[in-house]
């Protein structure tokens, strides 16, 4: 413990954290963990235990600050390892801090952006728009000089102008900070799973590994303006959505100006007049364009991060707040596509295979309790009519068990559930008959058509077709390495004696007889190779050719052929 200590660099961060823990009567996880000792005296009795446990969770991770508050908003998506009961806790967790004074903010603009907030902005709003653990938002008014340049269809370049934005500022100090009690969580969470063998299944490692990732990439803000981006080239002449443009010569890792979405957030805007059922129609089709089309999500669509513009006839989505995103691969789409189109379609077996192949094993699954297990969950969700099937519940329940019997669930597949269960809860309040599979169907289906149509099979063959020329191209070279091997002496075969040494010594020679066959099979296909070619001495390269593939027949018979032979004629005379 004391070389723990020493390797801490700021022991006093340590102190607090424990202290903390103390008076939310967690004392007992200290004294399992040997951190008890650092502890103010007074402070390890039983104070606030009276509160359910997982209340003071997240009591004591708010008192704790930004860390601790984004890391409790990650494990609040973790639902395949924290308690139900956790996890409808954590959900309470707000980024609600008090603002960083404008003296503060206008420095940290300065200072990152290299210039004065005066040649930046015509206008700058000292009053903020919103606060949060790691940013700050602003409204302004952008100079034209700093408007990147655009051109028209005919190519001519577009007049700058001043242009409306709110600047999302990093909060001093906060880097610092977080990077300190990233270090300490990492210590922590390694002596909890050490130290308490009924915390490991919640795997406390990891978790503070993903969100070491996550919270990494939301402090540099070109991640952010990146995002951004991107959504906006994958949704080109797509309607009903918009992604806020980065004027990147205002922007930089800890300043990010965008611009500003003159709207109203949800439930105004159906309180407005726009139609509730429409936006949630709309938010359905474009997350699933996200996840399954493009493989490039927003992680955290909430109803705080998504502005209604345009008209009450015709809602335009915008969506903010893009540093959270996730990713899926190729492959982990159409995994993932497979597995809902098996919950439209009904099929128990298609859907425990789906699973299974996004899963990892983590020991021998037992296939048909597995199975029999989605089966009952097919029965208790995909047996009722698509519009009363909730796809939170059910992406829960097969989550739950695929771990139940030692699926390891991939972190990109957990966002996609966790993106599916937010939107498909803002879209039940906005519309309460909302039919999210049924709304989602036509999207998958056209998907399928699309990796199946004939020119992606086309190019899965010509993948397969490089992967074998591949081999192909090594295998000579790997051939030559076995039989450099042979010759120096150095190839050797382990076995474990299981039987009498006679068997032993068959499998030895029927080893060296398959060597022998496989090269000489080889070299009689070189020779047809060269025949093919040699127009006036193919006739020579064809008969050696088949004297190989002579000897290589006789090989067979004379070490194989013959034990097999002699199975065969014992099994008929016992008959």
């Amino acid at each position: 413990m004391a070389s723990l200590l020493s390797a801490v660099r700021d022991l006093g961060r340590l102190r607090e954290i424990v202290a903390v823990l103390a008076r939310h009567g967690f004392g007992e996880l200290l004294g399992r963990t040997g951190l008890a000792s650092l502890a103010p005296s007074g402070t390890t009795g039983k104070d606030g235990a009276e509160l359910p446990w997982q209340v003071r969770v997240r009591l004591v991770i708010q008192e704790l600050g930004p860390s601790f508050i984004k890391l409790g908003q990650i494990a609040s998506t973790r639902a395949d390892l924290m308690p139900t009961e956790l996890v409808f806790e954590l959900k309470k967790l707000q980024d609600d801090v008090p603002p960083v004074s404008f003296e503060s903010i206008k420095k940290e603009i300065e200072s990152s952006l290299a210039t004065t907030l005066d040649e930046l902005y015509v206008h700058f709003d000292e009053k903020p728009l919103a606060t949060a653990s790691i940013g700050q938002v602003h409204r302004a008014r952008l100079r034209a000089q700093f408007d990147d340049p655009e051109t028209s269809e005919s190519g001519e370049p577009l007049p700058k102008e001043e242009r409306e934005v709110v600047v999302k500022v990093q909060r001093p100090g906060v880097k610092a900070t977080i990077e300190r009690d990233l270090e300490l969580l990492h210590i922590l969470a390694g002596i909890i799973e050490r130290s308490i063998e009924e915390a490991q299944i919640y795997d406390p490692v990891g978790l503070v590994e993903q969100f070491d990732r996550s919270i990494t990439a939301e402090l540099d803000f070109n991640t952010e303006a990146q995002n951004g981006e991107r959504f906006a080239r994958n949704f080109v002449g797509y309607p009903g959505i918009a992604f806020p443009k980065v004027y990147r010569l205002a922007s930089g890792k800890r300043v990010l100006t965008i611009e500003f979405f003159d709207g109203k957030k949800v439930y105004a805007a159906v309180e407005g007049g726009c139609s509730g059922p429409q936006i949630a129609k709309q938010a359905v089709g474009i997350v699933v364009k996200m996840i399954f089309e493009d493989g490039f999500f927003h992680a955290d669509p909430h109803p705080g991060n998504i502005i209604i513009l345009g008209t009450t006839k015709v809602p335009v989505i915008g969506m903010i707040d893009l540093g959270m995103v996730g990713r899926l691969s190729p492959e982990m789409r159409d995994k993932t596509i497979r597995l809902m189109v098996a919950a439209v379609r009904n099929d128990p077996r298609a859907l425990a295979d789906a699973l299974y192949s996004i899963g990892r094993p983590t020991k021998k699954i037992d296939m048909p309790a597995y199975r029999a297990e989605v089966a009952v969950l097919s029965e208790k969700y995909l047996g009722r009519p698509l519009k009363e099937i909730e796809v939170s519940a059910l992406i829960s329940d097969l989550v739950n068990g695929a771990i139940k019997y030692g699926l390891e669930v991939p972190t990109d597949f957990l966002m996609v559930g966790k993106a599916l269960m937010t939107i498909e809860g803002i879209g039940k309040e906005l519309d309460p008959d909302l039919d999210v599979m049924t709304e989602a169907r036509p999207y998958f289906i056209d998907l399928l058509q699309k990796r199946y149509s004939p020119e992606e099979i086309g190019k899965d063959l010509l993948r397969g077709l490089e992967r074998f020329a591949g081999v192909a191209h090594d295998l000579p070279l790997h051939l030559q390495e076995v039989l450099d091997d042979i010759r120096m002496g150095r190839l050797q075969i382990q076995t474990v004696e299981t039987q009498a040494a006679p068997v032993l010594d068959r499998f030895g020679r029927r080893v060296f007889s398959a060597m022998i066959v496989g090269s000489l099979n080889l070299t009689a296909g070189l020779a047809l190779i060269a025949a093919a070619f040699a127009s006036d001495r193919w006739k020579t390269f064809a008969w050696i050719a088949g004297l190989l593939f002579f000897l290589a027949c006789s090989m067979w018979t004379m070490h194989v052929g013959k034990d097999w032979f002699k199975a065969w004629w014992a099994k008929g005379r016992k008959r």
